[in-house]
């Protein structure tokens, strides 16, 4: 419906099948058109269709059925759209939208410019992925398409407004509505839909031509049930798929028969290496892509999941807790671990979406990796030269660590590499890291405004340079020192202001020597990596939140255990020491050459101050949640050499300023800070997080000051680095409530 009005006046679907009957009996329930008009060869259908109410109007000729359509719709068999589209050529509307639910999309797009000449702009192909056993028009079901997927394939001279008109009708019947071109499409369904079918067939049929055959599919288990039951579709509409799609096929099967093949030389050779490698990539592969819905078959952009935070006010914050582990090291244990010789075992790594995407890249890169299991991975190594070529895109989710330190390792490497992420990554600048790696001899090219995807050349012969970083971070510290290790020379980096040293310090836990002088660390190429045992201490950047949490609600105590203490890292701890926060450091130690120890932390009156700009790249990730103590203490809090804060996942001064306005605290934003005049109420309001995990967790933190609820949108990403948050929040005092799927 539209504006209460029905989306067409009069709807031609022709062909009465499952799916054309289902599309026209799901526009009439949904009252998406004025009239329904249905036509089929088959006349017994048409009559059962109108006496079933699937449609409103019987049409005995393809022609009688176009006539005033404002949308047509082709059911047919794939090999017969020609011959139908000759029929209609001459009497459909010019304005009328011409569609399709075929299963390849380059076959009718030649069928429609063989018969009209060219490629009308009202012709709009689709794909409804929905189907079912039955068939004809007694099996027609409203329902089919809900919460399926449907694939538009528009040409790019299509008027906007009809595609918009065409994929509101899908999701008025359910549907979700996605689009790609179409030789993506016929690639994509080849290898998710057809090939598995093709397989479905040929593994019955071979199997029921075996001696045993009775007793093969009697004590079949349900596994063989499930997989072969796609065998009993349709033989003629599958015989048209295989026909009308035939290259795309052909490669994909091509593919599959060579990996086959190895996995019957794996077997035959007893090599069970390669078994366990296939095995446990296929495993996690479709453990990782059902979790994070990222480069799944249909998608291209993805639309995001829907969650926000209810908090009600008030609340003290108690307990004894361990956060996830630091994010920053778990994505460096499998980086280094993968380019390590041997076997490295890593513990307390935080399984995260931006961390797991990392782990999911290297196995696209033929590195074994088993896990995580609660916290635990085992990577078996394959050397800093063992990489291999990827098949396609590295996706890395919503992590700007991954893709810049991917970066530094990808670029000496002797394949082509593709790193992309999701729309807020995809926001996010990488040309501080391309134009350096440039200048080591890297070749690679960004998209608008140097922004992913990053497509970087393979085979290139990079040469170590010294490189004085502009402006403080350790991303691009990491990338050049990681694009170091496969130099020419020495690479150094040398640094305006301290920086997190994850990377050296593991690089020397795994016997990669690097040499540091105050603020330059250098690499020299050509060494190698051993592996290592690691044992991630939780995250300080996650501890934070509930560092301020205990420190700003009255009548708090909280610990917090095995909080990652590396001196680069704790800005946040002396930030809110100078601000008078009650922080009791205890049992320090170091495991696996990170320093670390409990916290214990009390309520406690804070106080503003002038934050001093050493501590900034110290705290860097830390400041919306020290927003949040700054509107709590006495006293004017002032932030100055924080541009990096602009370029985060969100424009994070700006983002927070704009939240704490919601909920009616004013502030004074700056080119590289923020002025925050403390003792402001905050109060009942709306923020908007921009899909920026950290604001959502700091607005969360802030409802235990505030005088009304705080709803808190587009928090989905809460889980790319702090998986649980809600719980344990909700566990240590913070009266929270998550709304949709995280």
């Amino acid at each position: 419906m539209q504006d209460g009005q029905p989306l067409f006046k009069r709807v031609a679907i022709i062909g009465l099948g499952l799916i054309g009957g289902s599309l026209a009996a799901a526009i009439r329930a949904n009252g998406l058109a004025q009239v329904v008009v249905g036509t089929d060869k088959r006349p017994e259908e048409l009559e059962l269709g109108k006496e079933l109410k699937v449609i409103d109007e019987i049409a005995t000729s393809v022609e009688e059925a176009v006539k005033g359509a404002d949308l047509v719709v082709l059911a047919v068999p794939v090999k017969a759209t020609r011959a139908v589209l000759e029929q209609i050529r001459t009497c459909i509307c010019d304005d009328a939208i011409l569609t399709d639910v075929g299963s390849t999309k380059t076959s009718f797009v030649e069928d429609v410019k063989a018969v009209f000449g060219n490629l009308p702009a009202k012709v709009i192909p689709g794909h409804p992925i929905a189907g079912s056993e039955k068939s004809g028009i007694r099996a027609a079901n409203p329902e089919l398409f809900r919460n399926h997927k449907v694939i538009l394939t528009p040409a790019d001279g299509v008027d906007e407004a009809d595609v918009a008109r065409l994929k509101a009708l899908w999701e008025g019947c359910g549907a979700t509505v996605l689009t790609m071109s179409v030789a993506y499409h016929d690639e994509v369904l080849a290898a998710t839909s057809h090939l598995p079918h093709l397989i479905a067939f040929s593994l019955v049929d071979t199997l029921a031509g075996e001696d045993e055959n009775l007793d093969i599919f009697r004590y079949a288990a349900g596994g063989f049930r499930d997989f072969t039951r796609i065998a009993a579709s349709d033989p003629v509409m599958w015989h048209d798929i295989f026909l009308s799609n035939r290259d795309a096929v052909l490669r994909v099967i091509d593919h599959f028969s060579h990996d086959l093949d190895r996995l019957r030389t794996a077997i035959a050779d007893q090599d069970s290496a390669t078994l366990l490698q296939v095995f446990s990539r296929a495993k996690a592969a479709r453990e990782h892509f059902s979790k994070m819905l990222s480069g799944q078959a249909y998608v291209t952009k993805n639309p995001q999941k829907q969650v926000r935070f209810r908090l009600q006010p008030g609340g003290q914050v108690t307990g004894d807790i361990r956060v996830p582990g630091d994010k920053s090291i778990s994505h460096r244990s499998i980086m280094l671990g993968a380019l390590a010789d041997g076997v490295t075992e890593v513990k307390g790594f935080l399984e995260g979406e931006d961390s797991l995407a990392t782990l999911q890249a290297f196995r696209d890169m033929g590195v074994t990796i088993e896990g995580p299991n609660d916290g635990y991975v085992k990577i078996y190594g394959v050397g800093i030269h063992g990489l291999q070529a990827p098949r396609g895109p590295l996706y890395l989710g919503n992590s700007g660590t991954a893709m810049r330190l991917f970066s530094g390792l990808l670029a000496a490497q002797a394949f082509d590499s593709e790193l992309t992420g999701d729309e807020s990554l995809s926001k996010r600048p990488m040309g501080r890291v391309a134009d350096p790696l440039r200048a080591m001899g890297a070749v690679i090219e960004t998209a608008e405004g140097g922004r992913p995807p990053l497509k970087i050349r393979g085979g290139q012969n990079l040469t170590g340079i010294h490189y004085d970083m502009p402006v403080a971070s350790a991303q691009v510290k990491s990338c050049l020192l990681l694009a170091g290790l496969y130099a020419d020379g020495l690479t150094s980096v040398t640094e305006p202001a301290p920086t997190r040293d994850h990377t050296e310090r593991m690089l020397e836990g795994f016997g990669y020597h690097v040499h540091r002088d105050t603020s330059t660390s250098s690499v020299a190429g050509g060494g190698k990596l051993t592996a290592t045992a690691i044992d991630v201490p939780a995250d300080i950047s996650s501890s934070a939140f509930f560092l301020v949490a205990a420190s700003i609600a009255p009548d708090s105590d909280l610990v917090l255990r095995h909080v990652g203490m590396n001196p680069t890292r704790i800005g946040v701890i002396n930030i809110l020491r100078r601000m008078g926060a009650n922080i009791d450091v205890l049992d320090e130690r170091v495991i696996g050459g990170e320093p670390v120890a409990d916290l214990r932390v009390r309520s406690a009156q804070l106080s503003g101050i002038d934050i001093p700009e050493d501590q900034v790249p110290l705290a860097i990730d830390e400041f919306p949640v020290l927003f949040i103590a700054a509107v709590c203490a006495t006293g004017r809090t002032v932030l100055r050499g924080a541009e990096e804060l602009r370029v985060k996942e969100s424009d994070r001064i700006q983002v927070m300023a704009d939240g704490l306005e919601a909920i009616g605290v004013q502030t004074t934003v700056t080119p590289d800070g923020i002025v925050i005049d403390g003792g402001q109420q905050m109060k009942e309001g709306v923020v908007d997080s921009h899909g920026d995990h950290r604001i959502a967790m700091a607005f969360a933190v802030a409802s235990l000051r505030a005088s009304g609820p705080i709803e808190v949108t587009d928090c989905a990403n809460v889980a790319t680095s702090f998986p649980g948050f809600v719980e344990l929040a909700r566990r240590t005092g913070i009266r929270i409530d998550a709304e949709g799927e995280e």
